[in-house]
């Protein structure tokens, strides 16, 4: 009889229990395996927004990791989404985060302070906070920078906010920018995340302004809500004073006369929608009767034919209405248009600063 050979006498083990396997792996090795899985599997994964320090890490535990069989591949995934299961809630990390969380909830004093505090690099990437600045910011930084780093800047942001920002510069200095640009291929991405820096800090210098619109919106809305010979008479001292200031009063103003060329005719049953009927009719009769009879008109003809030939009826049983309360329903209509603009029911056709000149 013969003898078992020393290899069937050896017992075959069982491969590890899944626990047990993953228990083996750092949590590295872990991030590593979930990393590739997910790309594996075609998921978008953005890793840019890690520090680099950790972008370093994962990309070198990577690298050094050869194979992995299928029982530890599910003992990891499970573990990972167990833990995302199990996550209730997640908070921001760092100081940048949580600002942008409560942007908005808190003072831009207490923003502005713990800005400060926390030092631009704990806002992420700096070349976010100028592309999201208002050029009027950006222009004054660029007169006062170097010409490479206009060209940098320039080279950062949006081609159609950079072509605005170029058209802001003087002609020297757009020409000088425009050239520099040709030679910005040798910069290092170094040196170009410290310029981001230096120029996120001269933003975040810039003290806290007490009002969100700029004077001639402030003027404008009140003077949308004046009377017309007060609201001429104001313009016509202001073009004496400041051409410049009065043509953006202008196009700040939004009153009767302007709705015609600014609210989109399939806007307009919104619009009447939104005012009382009472109101609607003094506010149609007290055009029709002076020099805003083509508003009204406008306002009749885009509207349904039954509700426009009903307005028409009480608008003759009506008869002459007094300026006064003809102007004030207007008003109301204005206000009407501006608020469902505001809340984004309607967009209003923004006026040609050319046609503006001209009024």
């Amino acid at each position: 009889m013969s003898q078992p050979t020393p290899l069937a006498r050896i017992t075959p083990q069982a491969p590890p229990p899944l626990a047990a396997t993953a228990a083996r792996l750092t949590r590295k090795q872990k991030a590593a395996i979930i990393v590739r899985f997910l790309i594996n599997e075609g998921a978008e994964v953005s890793l840019s927004d890690l520090p680099d320090t950790l972008q370093g890490t994962l990309t070198t535990q990577m690298g050094s990791m050869r194979y992995v069989d299928r029982a530890t591949l599910v003992s990891v995934v499970d573990e990972f989404a167990a833990e995302l299961e199990g996550m209730g809630l997640t908070f921001p990390h760092g100081v940048a985060g949580a600002l942008t969380a409560l942007d908005g909830r808190i003072s831009p004093q207490t923003a502005a302070r713990l800005r400060k505090e926390a030092g631009v690099r704990q806002f992420g990437d700096p070349w976010e906070q100028v592309r999201a600045a208002d050029l009027d910011d950006l222009v004054p930084i660029v007169l006062a920078e170097s010409t490479e780093v206009a060209a940098v800047m320039l080279s950062k942001l949006d081609v159609p906010r950079a072509a605005d920002l170029l058209s802001r510069l003087p002609g020297e200095k757009a020409r000088r920018v425009t050239f520099a640009v040709s030679q910005t291929s040798a910069v290092t991405p170094g040196a170009v995340d410290r310029i981001g820096l230096s120029l996120a800090a001269q933003l975040n210098d810039m003290p806290e302004t007490a009002f969100a619109d700029g004077p001639a919106n402030r003027i404008g809305a009140i003077l949308n809500s004046t009377p017309s010979a007060l609201r001429d008479d104001v313009l016509t001292g202001l073009d004496a004073e400041d051409q410049k200031f009065a043509a953006q009063v202008r196009r700040a103003i939004f009153t009767f006369a302007h709705v015609s060329a600014r609210v989109n005719p399939i806007d307009v049953p919104k619009v009447t929608r939104e005012v009382d009927r009472a109101v609607l009719i003094t506010a149609l009769t007290g055009a029709s009767a002076g020099d805003l009879a083509d508003v009204a008109e406008f306002l009749l003809d885009n509207m349904s034919r039954r509700m426009a030939d009903g307005l028409r009826e009480e608008m003759q049983e009506l008869g002459r209405v007094k300026p006064k309360d003809g102007e004030e329903a207007m008003t109301q209509v204005v206000n009407a248009v501006r608020r469902l603009a505001a809340s984004g029911e309607i967009t209003l056709i923004q006026p040609d600063e050319d046609e503006d000149a001209d009024e």
